[in-house]
C-alpha cells in the first residue's frame, strides 16, 4: 500500500503529451523514495489506475496541459481547483481519462485526502517520442516541484548519487 502516490500520466508516442512519464522517469532515475510512497508511469491507463489512487492518501498527478498559456508553462492546481466530473474546461489532452478516474474515485469515497495536479503547457501534439524545446526545458523544473510538494507532505527521497555507500565485504 503506498501512502502517497505520484502518477505521471501521458502518451509519450504523441511528443508533449508524454511529459508526465518523462518526469516520472527522471525522478526515478535520480531518487529512491522512500516506503510508503509509489512514483509512477500511469501512462494512458485511464480508470485501470484506480486501485492505486484508491489505497493513496495523498496523490500527486503530472500530466501534460492545454491551457492556452505559452509553451512549457508549469500549471498548478490542487483539491478542488481540479475539475473532477465533467465540465468545459479541459486541461489536459486526455483528460477525460483523468477525470473518470478522479470522478470514479469520488463515487466510491476513496479520492485520496489531498489530491496536486503539476503539469506543462505543450507545444504540440504529433507523433514523436521527443518533447518539443519548451516543454523538454521544463522537465527538471517540474520534476523540482513535485519534490517541493512531496517535501510539503513530509517525503524526502534521496539522491542516488548521495545515499550512504555499503561496506565492501
Amino acid at each position: 500500500m503506498a501512502d502517497t502516490l505520484v502518477l505521471g500520466l501521458g502518451n509519450i508516442l504523441l511528443g508533449d503529451e508524454g511529459v508526465g512519464v518523462r518526469v516520472v522517469e527522471r525522478l526515478l532515475e535520480l531518487y529512491e523514495f522512500p516506503e510508503g510512497v509509489r512514483v509512477m508511469d500511469g501512462g494512458t491507463l485511464g480508470l485501470d489506475l484506480l486501485p492505486y489512487v484508491e489505497e493513496a492518501s495523498r496523490l500527486l498527478v503530472i500530466d501534460a496541459v492545454q491551457a492556452r498559456k505559452p509553451p512549457g508553462t508549469l500549471v498548478r492546481m490542487e483539491g478542488d481547483e481540479i475539475p473532477v466530473f465533467l465540465d468545459a474546461s479541459k486541461v489536459s489532452p486526455h483528460q477525460e481519462g483523468l477525470q473518470d478516474l478522479l470522478a470514479v474515485a469520488v463515487l466510491k469515497g476513496y479520492l485520496p485526502d489531498e489530491v496536486v495536479f503539476w503539469g506543462a503547457q505543450i507545444e504540440a501534439l504529433g507523433v514523436g517520442l521527443e518533447l518539443s524545446e519548451p516543454v523538454a526545458a521544463q522537465v527538471d523544473a517540474l520534476g523540482q516541484m513535485v519534490l517541493g510538494e512531496l517535501a510539503r507532505w513530509g517525503v524526502n527521497p534521496l539522491k542516488k548519487a548521495d545515499r550512504p555507500s555499503r561496506p565492501a565485504r
